[in-house]
C-alpha cells in the first residue's frame, strides 16, 4: 500500500500511469465500449463507474496544458434521444484539477472516437458504468 495513493488505482493501473508520457492518451470506457476491440492494452475495473475512477486517476496525471481540449467526449449520435448528465459530473472533477474545467472539452463523432482510442490510447480501462455516452479520453501532460 501506499500514502496518497486512491485505493481504486490499482497497480496495473499505477504502472501503466507511470509509463505514459507527455501527449500520450488513454481511455476510460462505460460499460458497453468494446474496450477489447479497440484497446491496445485493456485493464478492467468492475464494479466502479467511470466519474469515480476520473476523480482518482486526476490526483496522479496531469491533463496536457498545451493541447486546447485534453478532455475527449464520445458525441450523441445524431437523432440519439439521449441525454448525457454524467457530462456535468467529468466537468465538476475535471474543474477541481485543471483550472480549465469545461474548456478542457471537446466531443467527436462516434466512430472518430473509436479510432482515436485504437490508434493513440495507451490503455483502455473498462467499467460497469451504466450511463450511455460515458466515454472519456485523457490526453497526458506534463508532470513539473
Amino acid at each position: 500500500m501506499l500514502i496518497g495513493i486512491p485505493a481504486i488505482l490499482s497497480p496495473e493501473l499505477l504502472k501503466v500511469l507511470c509509463e505514459m508520457g507527455h501527449t500520450d492518451e488513454l481511455t476510460i470506457g462505460d460499460g458497453n465500449f468494446p474496450g477489447h476491440t479497440y484497446g491496445q492494452k485493456v485493464i478492467r475495473m468492475d464494479g466502479h463507474g467511470v466519474a469515480e475512477i476520473l476523480a482518482a486517476i486526476l490526483q496522479v496525471f496531469p491533463l496536457d496544458t498545451y493541447e486546447e481540449h485534453p478532455v475527449t467526449l464520445m458525441a450523441v449520435v445524431p437523432g440519439d434521444k439521449v441525454e448525457t448528465p454524467i457530462w456535468e459530473q467529468y466537468k465538476e472533477i475535471v474543474a477541481k484539477y485543471d483550472d480549465r474545467g469545461a474548456g478542457c472539452f471537446e466531443e467527436i463523432d462516434k466512430w472518430k472516437f473509436y479510432e482515436k482510442t485504437k490508434e493513440k490510447s495507451s490503455v483502455v480501462i473498462m467499467t460497469s458504468e451504466k450511463a450511455l455516452y460515458a466515454n472519456i479520453i485523457l490526453k497526458k501532460g506534463v508532470v513539473v
